[in-house]
């Protein structure tokens, strides 16, 4: 049987960070550890899978004492090992998932399997249960936004279990993959979410007319629209193929070339060196480019809320940390009457206490994961 105490060490694999988390009783962060792969990845403008692989290798163990030793514990007084199988890079899943299987076997602990996604909806639970809110009003709808994934999600909750129904996800690039390809073309590093978040101030976000992405037909690959209802599918390959054709048409490549140079030379730039690098033209681009994703996000994701008449909006995931998604967010959902919650920005980015989060129901009602499970990358929350 389960142990009152709740405390769970959450390791997290999936992409390019390795995390170790303690946390009990699903709630009181005792620790989480991140090692970040940014330094490893930036001179290629993206994760390299077989890098970031062998970067978890090297980080796993360290990062999982660390994350005790900061919470107080030892690996004989935790009482349940939980880890990421999926969704995520195949190689990055396997390294936490071998490794949480020896220490659950050598310990004698229970293991449990989380899906990803679902541990950045807890991530949002997480954060208002540290501020003492336990009440959630449902309907729930749950925007997952990062760069791996763009999905809205019905969510409900059974005595202890959550179970979830997809409503929207995107048909091609996720919204912080057009921001990373977007920041990559554009010569302004990687990772280029929040060097576009943080140039966009300086812009004028009206400057450039984008279209507004629209999908003129269903998914024919979708076959539960007609049974399970509406669906709000997102697409942004054709943002990012029209910020490159911009450049094309106005002949910016040697600029951009230029300020990729200059950039690669610069140890750590800040902000202050991106925006020096980047005359006004291309600030207001950015600005634009911004503008227009952050719109559609929202307006398809609160139609969703008003289709099935939800009264709590989680907005979670890497792009949730954006400053303009969270602000336009705040004010849109205000004026629909709709509670709208995130989690703090180092809950947003891929960690492990968000993982040990989403393991605790599971500790409770003990679904624990046999020692034969294995990654699933393309692992669908339900």
């Amino acid at each position: 049987m389960a142990s009152n105490s709740g405390i769970i060490l959450g390791i997290e694999s999936s992409c390019d960070e390795t995390a170790a988390a303690v946390v009990r009783a699903g709630e009181q962060v005792l620790s989480n550890v991140v090692f970040s792969q940014i330094a490893i990845h930036q001179p290629y403008g993206g994760v390299v899978p077989e890098l970031a692989s062998r970067e978890h290798l090297r980080a796993i163990v360290p990062v999982v004492r660390r994350a005790l030793v900061d919470a107080g514990q030892s690996y004989q007084s935790i009482d349940a090992v939980a880890v990421t199988q999926g969704p995520g890079l195949a190689g990055a899943l396997l390294v936490g998932i071998s490794y949480a299987k020896a220490l659950a076997f050598a310990l004698d602990k229970p293991l449990i399997a989380v899906n990803h996604l679902e541990g950045h909806i807890h991530a949002v639970l997480l954060e208002e249960r540290q501020h003492g809110n336990h009440l959630v009003n449902f309907p729930v709808i749950a925007l997952v936004v990062s760069g791996g994934h763009t999905h809205l999600y019905l969510a409900e909750q059974r005595q202890e279990t959550w179970s979830y129904r997809n409503v929207g996800r995107t048909r091609d690039d996720a919204a912080g993959e057009a921001f990373d390809k977007v920041a990559k073309l554009l010569g302004l590093g990687y990772p280029g979410g929040p060097i576009i978040d943080k140039l966009s101030k300086f812009g004028n976000p009206a400057a450039v007319k984008f279209a507004s992405p629209q999908l003129k037909h269903p998914d024919r690959n979708d076959k539960s629209t007609e049974e399970n209802g509406a669906r709000f599918d997102f697409s942004y390959s054709g943002i990012k193929t029209a910020v490159l054709r911009y450049v094309e048409t106005h002949n910016l490549q040697a600029e951009i070339e230029t300020r990729r140079n200059h950039m690669g030379r610069i140890n750590k730039p800040t902000i202050e060196d991106h925006r020096s690098a980047c005359p006004q033209n291309i600030l207001d681009l950015i600005a634009s480019f911004q503008r227009t994703i952050v719109e559609d996000l929202i307006r398809k994701t609160l139609q969703a809320c008003r289709n099935y008449n939800a009264a709590t909006l989680f907005v979670t995931g890497g792009v949730a940390a954006n400053n303009e998604l969270r602000s336009r967010f705040e004010l849109e959902a205000r004026k629909e009457g709709i509670q709208v919650f995130f989690p703090s920005r180092s809950l947003s980015t891929d960690n492990a206490a968000m993982i040990a989060a989403a393991a605790y129901p599971k500790l409770i009602t003990e679904d624990f994961a046999t020692m034969d499970f294995s990654a699933e990358p393309g692992l669908i929350l339900k």
